[in-house]
C-alpha cells in the first residue's frame, strides 16, 4: 500500500500531479526528547498533555482541508506529530503522511523500542522519501528545509531557544512566508504566525 520514492525528485515530480498539494500541506518541526524536562519519560502528565495539544492542532488543520502532512521522522515532536496523523487517518482515509528522512540510518543509534516504533510508522506512511543516502554533514537541514518548502503551514513545538534545528527551521519557515503554528512545550500556548515573504 505505501508508495516509497527513493528520491526528493521523484517525490517532487509526483507532487506535479496533485492538485493545489502545497495549500493542502503541512510539515511538523520541535525538539528532540533531550530538550524536554521529561526527556524519554512519554508517561509524564506534561508529555502527555503536549501531545494532546498537537493531536488538537493537527485536527484543527484537519478541519481547515489539510490533507497531506509531512514529518522528518526525528524522535520527539516528529514521530509523535506522525502517531496522531495515523490516528486521524483510520477515520479519515483521505489524509496522508509522508516521512521525509534526512539518510537511510537516521534511527540507527536509537533504543531498540524507539527503532521499533520508527519501522512501524514508515510502514504506514503513505510515502517515504530519503533526501540523501548518506549521513552527511547537512542531511538534517536540508531534509528540514525540504519540510518547509513542502507545506503551507509548519505545526512547531519550539521553546524559543536561537540555537538548533527547530529554531532554524522555524525562521525559514518565516523567511519563506510560511503560516508558522507554535506549541510552547512548557505552557503549550499556541501561537499563530503568518508573514510575508
Amino acid at each position: 500500500m505505501r508508495k516509497e520514492f527513493e528520491s526528493p525528485e521523484r517525490f517532487t515530480a509526483q507532487l506535479a500531479e496533485v492538485g493545489g498539494f502545497l495549500s493542502r500541506a503541512c510539515s511538523f518541526t520541535g525538539h528532540r526528547p533531550q530538550k524536554f524536562p521529561w526527556r524519554y519519560n512519554e508517561g509524564d502528565p506534561a508529555c502527555v498533555a503536549l501531545k494532546e495539544t498537537l493531536a488538537e492542532q493537527i485536527a484543527a488543520l484537519v478541519e481547515k482541508g489539510y490533507t497531506h502532512f509531512l514529518s522528518g521522522m526525528a524522535e520527539g515532536t516528529d514521530v509523535w506529530a506522525a502517531q496522531s496523523v495515523l490516528t486521524f487517518r483510520e477515520k479519515n482515509p483521505a489524509l496522508k503522511l509522508h516521512c521525509i528522512l534526512p539518510c537511510f540510518n537516521q534511527s540507527e543509534k536509537w533504543s531498540a523500542s524507539s527503532q521499533a516504533r520508527y519501522r512501524s510508522i514508515l510502514e504506514q506512511a503513505d510515502s517515504v522519501i530519503f533526501i540523501n543516502r548518506e549521513d552527511k554533514k547537512d542531511c538534517m537541514l536540508e531534509r528540514n528545509r525540504f519540510l518547509v518548502s513542502y507545506a503551507a503551514t509548519v505545526l512547531a513545538v519550539y521553546n524559543g531557544e536561537r540555537r538548533g534545528g527547530t529554531a532554524a527551521t522555524v525562521r525559514y519557515a518565516r523567511r519563506l512566508g510560511r503560516e508558522v503554528i507554535v506549541i510552547d512545550p512548557t505552557t503549550r500556548s499556541v501561537t499563530h504566525e503568518k508573514t510575508a515573504p
